[in-house]
């Protein structure tokens, strides 16, 4: 009888089933939307339709920027954190597989002592005695309702949501890496000309002394030009600043003290301003390639299996088992009188399913709850692309004109030494337009490093960065 049982139960958990709903995303899903499918609105001239490089700090061919993003990513701490977060989700997963695996234990003991006459009701005290016990239990739990399937499907998605939690940890310090690079390289471009034009205000300043000695110029001209002079000098140590702020950045972001000597830039002369349009790609690319997206939808689908969890709460739980053993005295041990062994099938069932049905109904609940935060980190997706390419073309609007108003400051500049030449104007007049020049060019250069903070805030935008990570990803279940 017992040998039917449990061949009926075995031929019913091998034809089983898995309660719960089956992972889908809703077409509902804002990742669906036709606007979320096709090229940017705010795409220019800037950018080309070509899907990005994964390694996209390689497009600023500075060999300086390329080994400090692999120190960083290599060493950075926030990606230790990460990788250990990883490795805690695989041996999780480990965990929940194992619940398919036969539970076997053995116990033995020995115990010195005297049992109580009373508990045998016999009249006469019970000799003291060496006693033993030795057993072996195995017990397998057959998953007819599919509990520990959608346990592991759970662990799976949660899994490789914390992987795509890893490679966003990637993304962002490659971006922070090329954000100190580029900054470094803006401050010290907006620092010469800063410097050119200190320069320029003390010629002025040290020509019209000149004429003040000489009558020409009154007391005021030369305390405005020293006024000119004092606020020249205060532009300087904001940019030195800068630049030192970007060093103990990229020290920190590589794993070092900030004070630590040895982080150099050495081939860094400009902004870091890209001459070629940036690969952007569309809608469905960048969404499929975004790690913050990929670890929305993996919780989603994370959130999904647990209602199956806890929908199998509503059904017996089945578990085969098997033991052996022996106890008596020590004299006795493994003799036929000590021996015992029982197999068979237990049953359980919660007959008050209203805790069971409850855990499903906030198991439904946190589901929808991960389908809006998948809507929403979709739409911050799509908004964040949007804003950065908007604010790139932007910016290469502006420079543009103020490329302009530089060229025509150098026009000027070029008159002035003409006309000095031949004698039709004074010197403070050429160095007033020479002023001019260095002012348009101090304001290029900072148009230069809006750029360049606007490029490496596209690249974040994209996503890309993480798809040579040395952790290779696990096949991904991902449906969108």
């Amino acid at each position: 009888m017992v040998k039917r049982v449990a061949v009926a139960l075995l031929s019913l958990a091998l034809a089983g089933c898995e309660v719960g709903p089956d992972y889908k995303l809703p077409d509902t899903a804002e990742v669906h939307a036709p606007e979320a499918q096709g090229a940017f609105v705010a795409q220019s001239a800037a950018v080309v339709a070509r899907q990005p490089n994964p390694q996209w700090w390689r497009i600023y061919r500075s060999a300086t920027l390329d080994s400090f993003v692999a120190q960083a990513l290599a060493a950075n701490t926030d990606l230790r954190i990460a990788d250990a977060n990883l490795e805690r989700a695989h041996a999780l997963l480990e965990v929940a597989k194992a619940a398919q695996q036969p539970n076997v234990s053995f116990d033995f003991g020995v115990q010195y002592g005297q049992l109580s006459a009373e508990q045998y009701l016999s009249p006469r005290m019970v000799p003291t005695s060496t006693f033993y016990d030795l057993g072996l239990t195995a017990s397998y739990e057959v998953d007819i309702f599919g509990r520990i399937q959608r346990g592991i499907e759970a662990a799976q998605a949660q899994d490789e949501a914390v992987l795509a939690a890893r490679d966003l940890v990637r993304v962002t310090v490659a971006a922070e890496v090329t954000g100190a690079y580029t900054g470094y390289c803006s401050a010290g471009e907006e620092l010469a000309s800063a410097r050119r034009t200190l320069t320029l205000e003390r010629n002025r300043l040290g020509y019209t002394k000149k004429l003040f000695t000489a009558g020409r110029a009154t007391r005021l001209d030369v305390t405005q030009l020293a006024g000119d002079v004092a606020d020249a000098e205060s532009t300087i140590p904001a940019f030195e600043a800068q630049q030192r702020n970007a060093l103990f950045l990229i020290a920190t972001l590589t794993s070092r003290p900030p004070e630590t000597p040895g982080v150099a830039i050495k081939d860094c002369k400009n902004a870091g301003v890209l001459s070629v349009p940036i690969p952007v790609g569309d809608g469905v690319s960048l969404l499929r390639r975004r790690p913050d997206v990929r670890e929305a939808e993996r919780i989603l689908a994370a959130a999904t299996a647990n209602i199956g969890v806890a929908t199998a709460d509503l059904y017996p739980t089945v578990i085969l088992g098997a033991s052996m053993g022996s106890t008596g005295v020590i004299q006795d041990i493994l003799k036929p009188l000590t021996n015992r062994y029982a197999i068979g099938p237990e049953i359980t069932w919660e007959l008050n399913q209203s805790a069971a049905r409850a855990r499903i109904d906030a198991a439904e609940a946190q589901t929808r709850a991960a389908l809006a935060r998948f809507d929403g980190v979709v739409l911050g997706a799509l908004r964040e692309t949007e804003t950065a390419l908007n604010n790139y073309a932007h910016a290469l609007d502006r420079d543009a004109k103020l490329s302009l108003a530089r060229q025509r400051a150098a026009e000027a500049y070029a008159d002035a030494l003409r006309l000095e030449s031949a004698g039709r104007t004074d010197r403070l007049q050429t160095l007033t337009a020479e002023r001019t020049l260095a002012n348009a060019e101090l304001a290029v250069a900072a148009s230069k490093a809006e750029i360049a903070n606007d490029q490496v805030a596209l690249f974040l935008a994209l996503g890309g960065g993480w798809e040579r990570a040395p952790e290779p990803p696990l096949k991904s279940a991902s449906r969108f």
